[in-house]
């Protein structure tokens, strides 16, 4: 009795012609460098959002806050809105150390500027040398009544 053969009628060995050898592993190396900057993109670029929706949730909330801070005794008597700038930069400072976030805060006798800054660490984009990604968000706001909203 003759042992079974290892080889399939029909089959032949395939070899690569001299030179390319590795070709496709190059290849496959590029293609998952891609794809993992394309997924840091898509994860890190998601984390920007959230991170600039953020700061400018907080300058908004701030300059809100800032921006009730009036000079009462002037609207008690004349029934003007202004505001009183130092009282505004005030609260609204207190409100973005409350919450955690740095930035800064300007204000007239008409209205209150936030300007927040947000720093996130990146997750996959570290591998091509971004460590980090800033938001920036601002904000103004004045004082109203129900009477002179815009």
């Amino acid at each position: 009795m003759t042992p079974p053969s290892h080889s399939r009628p029909g089959l032949t060995e395939l070899r690569c012609p001299s030179g390319e050898q590795g070709q496709a592993t190059a290849f496959l190396t590029v293609l998952v460098i891609a794809l993992l900057l394309l997924a840091g993109l898509v994860l890190d670029g998601g984390t920007a959002l959230a991170a600039r929706t953020r700061a400018l949730d907080a300058a908004q909330s701030a300059a809100r806050a800032g921006a009730q801070r009036l000079d009462l005794p002037l609207y008690r008597t004349t029934g003007q809105l202004r505001l009183d700038p130092g009282q505004a930069v005030r609260t609204a400072q207190d409100f973005l150390a409350a919450a955690g976030v740095p930035g800064q805060v300007t204000a007239t006798t008409a209205a209150v500027t936030v300007t927040t800054h947000t720093d996130r660490p990146t997750q996959l984009l570290q591998l091509v040398g971004v460590h980090t990604l800033r938001a920036t968000g601002t904000a103004t706001a004045a004082p109203t009544t129900p009477g002179n909203q815009p």
